[in-house]
């Protein structure tokens, strides 16, 4: 059982390096304007093409249009889209590129609303109105069953992170804030820290698994 792991909010080719040198599965180029981890796509391109092809590279768009994320995806070679606005079903399918689509875990969320996307990967998170704690983790635990593939995001730091994987066991989690020492700058310390604890968590998973298989 591994956990992959998102290191979200990249803005400069240290901070790339240092996530993947650490393990990271992913990188999250930020392509929203007016937000602070805003990544121009001449910069996210330099960082992109520095990087080994085996990374995934992740675009992070809020309801831009469609020839936007077309655009910006042939430019910088990003190799997935993350949607965190009021995008449609329809509108994920129109997409060339693997589509990870954001949802905010409110508490009066429907999680059947998941189900009506054929993406990739279902993103849960907390409402960005909350701006400290972590992510609803019962909620995230039954959003488990509306999709194969989850990620976990929302206030998860190295310090907590752990604890989450092994109660909401998902596919992968994501983290921005959690491994910065300031906006737009990451701590590299934090980011070997969280990534080292998600992989111990996975390690109990699987002795978990291995002394309980009927679970």
């Amino acid at each position: 059982m591994r956990t992959r792991v998102k290191i979200c909010g990249i803005t400069n080719l240290t901070d790339a390096e240092t996530a993947v040198a650490a393990g990271a599965d992913a990188l999250g180029f930020i392509f929203v304007p007016q937000t602070p981890r805003y990544i121009t796509p001449d910069n996210a391109t330099e960082i992109i093409q520095a990087l080994s092809p085996f990374i995934t590279t992740v675009g992070v768009f809020r309801n831009a249009e469609h020839k936007v994320i077309e655009n910006i995806a042939t430019q910088t070679g990003i190799t997935s889209v993350q949607l965190h606005g009021v995008e449609s079903p329809e509108f994920c399918t129109q997409l060339s590129l693997p589509v990870i689509k954001v949802f905010e875990l409110h508490s009066d969320f429907k999680l059947k609303t998941i189900d009506a996307y054929n993406v990739s990967a279902c993103l849960v998170d907390k409402p960005k109105s909350i701006t400290t704690g972590t992510i609803n983790l019962k909620l995230a635990q039954k959003a488990r069953h509306h999709t194969n593939r989850l990620i976990l995001a929302g206030g998860l730091t190295p310090q907590n992170v752990a604890d989450v994987v092994q109660y909401v066991k998902p596919d992968a989690v994501d983290v921005a804030s959690g491994v910065e020492s300031e906006k737009r700058q990451k701590d590299h310390q934090k980011i070997k820290a969280f990534i080292r604890a998600v992989r111990q968590a996975d390690e109990v998973r699987t002795e978990d698994a291995n002394n309980n298989p009927d679970i």
